[in-house]
């Protein structure tokens, strides 16, 4: 029976498991090596203390972690019990938290914000009303971040960024806070100043910690309750940490008084690879101390522990927040990050509203006062390919500089269970499209001083197409985003598409009178196709569809064989156009429907972790 005091056990835990690298080919269509990673691990994990499981690389501590938090892939079976009942994905997302080996925050936001915005998303509003900013200075405090906390995230040393990635988790108030390698890296005076602060978090809120270390320091002992020591996925120890010494004492192992006991225990249920030898020796001593564990240790796994403290009702979990909750702190955290005043805030600015009329600005030197050229067709056909290109090429650099943090931030917080895709990607284009429709207008203007266009209503009607088309890049760049982890590979994907849709949809790179009949009805699918028709029928007016003149056949998108021409204008300009920005906003819709598909899992491992 699970005792009242337990707030965490295991029984059994065997856990199957990728255990070599593969290529992605193999990780794809699933043949990878797989093999026994955890075998027959039992803890007890109780309230107001922190238990650390100790090994070294290899020994299995991450996967136990993703065991019990039910993010591990492969087959697992055992008991694993949360306050007497079973730990499912969505109990966990509720109750608990796991600080993982690598956190993306957004490096704009300052610390205080960063903490702010997860308490928003953590709790519901009438709780978060009174008591989540209350929660944020406190939370400052306790993470000695008080003096940062107007500092942005990429301006912090390590030290405090990994402070705040653990005040991240720690301002949700978890029941259990699982940690990775908190300690991973950083300074001596830091590693003791985290690992105090967990203990006083656990004891003074009746909490449970649970973290892995590899490399444990002598001075973090006092703090750490309860230890496991694993390797190759079996427990040699585990119980309260002041009988440690005892045990190992009682089996023939005592630790010299010289020694820090946590790193000499470690290194003693560490395989030795230096030499098949050593490996057989240190690989045959192992086996025999889990076998020795599991004849004699039990009195210590189960031994009872001090009086827990009592456990305090957590305020920001008692009500989930709202879908428009949600959606308001979404949004005002992408406009914080914006606007704040820092590199990344101005980059991000740059990008979203001076680039494209900065190319627009270079295209007009180079066209200006061509008006008179005697080749003036031409040139409006340049036009129209440089105007298309160029918004093409803006919308995807731009996209995929600023939306890859945000992406990569929505997957970890989406594993957490705080909000879906289609929500977080309707708000970013409730975010993004001011922004797109101000930077569109104002290039489309400078453009259109160099068309031979005059009126509002030409301008109108260009603006609008081009529109169309940022906001087809756009999606298309975010598609690729979900899937394609670094911006290059998806700026070059994303170019490559569009120029396909030049070339098949468009009539300007090459006509179709050259181009096979099937290709050409798949232009008829692009929305480029009815962009270009829609601006061809204001920069060339009264032109025929059909035995147009080389410079003609270049503009238009005619053919020169009458056997093979097509009704490009079947439809109206004002109904091209309305199928150019219909085309573009279905794609949005698309997108909403690609972030509800199950994806592979080392897809999404890759922006996870």
């Amino acid at each position: 029976m699970v005792g009242n005091d337990l707030i965490l056990e295991l029984r059994g835990i065997f856990h199957s498991g990728q255990v070599e690298p593969s290529s992605w080919t193999q990780r794809l269509f699933g043949s990878v090596e797989t093999g026994l990673i955890l075998k027959d691990i039992s803890l007890e994990i109780k309230p107001g203390e922190v238990f650390a499981v100790l090994g070294s690389k290899g020994s299995g501590k991450r996967a136990l972690l993703d065991v019990i938090s039910r993010r591990a892939q492969g087959a697992t079976r055992g008991q694993i019990l949360f306050e007497g009942n079973p730990l499912t994905l969505s109990l966990f997302q509720r109750a608990c938290s796991y600080v993982t080996y690598r956190t993306d925050l957004i490096p704009s936001l300052t610390t205080e914000q960063t903490l702010y915005y997860t308490a928003n998303l953590s709790s519901g509003e009438k709780v978060c009303r009174y008591t989540c900013s209350t929660r944020v200075r406190q939370m400052l405090g306790d993470l000695a971040l008080n003096q940062v906390a107007q500092h942005s995230v990429a301006s912090l040393n390590p030290s405090q960024l990994r402070r705040l990635v653990i005040g991240v988790q720690l301002i949700k108030d978890p029941v259990l806070l699982l940690l990775d390698e908190p300690t991973a890296g950083l300074d001596p005076l830091s590693t003791y100043l985290i690992i105090s602060i967990l203990s006083s978090y656990a004891r003074r809120r009746g909490r449970a910690v649970l973290l892995t270390m590899e490399k444990p320091r002598s001075d973090v002992f006092p703090f750490l309750d309860r230890a496991a020591f694993l390797c190759l996925g079996d427990i040699l120890y585990t119980g309260p940490t002041r009988l440690m010494l005892e045990y190992f004492s009682s089996i023939g192992f005592p630790c010299p008084t010289t020694e820090n006991p946590l790193m000499y225990y470690l290194c003693l249920s560490t395989v030795d690879r230096r030499s098949r030898e050593r490996f057989l020796e240190s690989h045959t001593q192992i086996l025999e101390l889990v076998d020795k564990f599991k004849s004699v240790g039990n009195a210590y796994a189960t031994h009872s522990h001090i009086q827990p403290p009592s456990l305090t009702k957590s305020h920001l979990r008692s009500v989930r927040p709202s879908c428009f909750q949600l959606s308001t702190t979404l949004y005002q955290r992408l406009l914080a990050s914006t606007f704040n005043i820092t590199p990344f805030g101005l980059n991000h600015m740059f990008l979203r509203l001076a680039l494209f009329p900065i190319y627009a600005l270079l295209i007009f030197m180079i066209y200006f006062n061509v008006s008179g050229h005697e080749h003036k067709d031409v040139n409006r056909a340049g036009i129209m390919f440089f105007s298309f290109f160029g918004t093409y090429i803006t919308s995807t650099i731009t996209t995929a500089l600023t939306f890859s943090i945000f992406r990569t931030r929505y997957y970890q917080e989406a594993q957490e269970g705080i909000y879906g895709g289609p929500l977080f990607l309707i708000v970013y284009l409730l975010f993004s499209v001011p922004f797109s429709l101000a930077t569109v207008a104002a290039g489309s203007r400078i453009l259109f001083q160099v068309t031979g266009l005059t009126t509002v209503e030409d301008w109108a009607v260009f603006g609008g197409v081009l529109w169309g088309s940022y906001l087809l890049a756009e999606q298309q760049t975010i598609a690729l985003l979900m899937v394609v982890k670094r911006e290059f590979n998806a700026i070059i994907a994303s170019i490559y598409l569009c120029l396909l849709y030049l070339i098949l949809g468009g009539g300007i790179l090459r006509s179709f009178g050259g181009v096979p009949e099937w290709l050409l009805y798949t232009g008829y699918a692009t929305q480029t196709h009815y962009a270009s028709l829609s601006l061809a029928d204001r920069l060339f007016p009264g032109l025929p569809l059909s035995n147009c003149s080389s410079v003609q056949l270049s503009a238009l998108g005619c053919k020169a064989s009458e056997n093979h021409v097509l009704s490009h204008r079947s439809t109206s300009p004002a109904w091209d156009l309305a199928l150019s920005l219909g085309l573009s906003s279905a794609f949005i819709l698309s997108t909403l429907v690609i972030y509800l598909m199950p994806l592979p899992a080392f897809i999404k491992a890759k922006f996870r972790q």
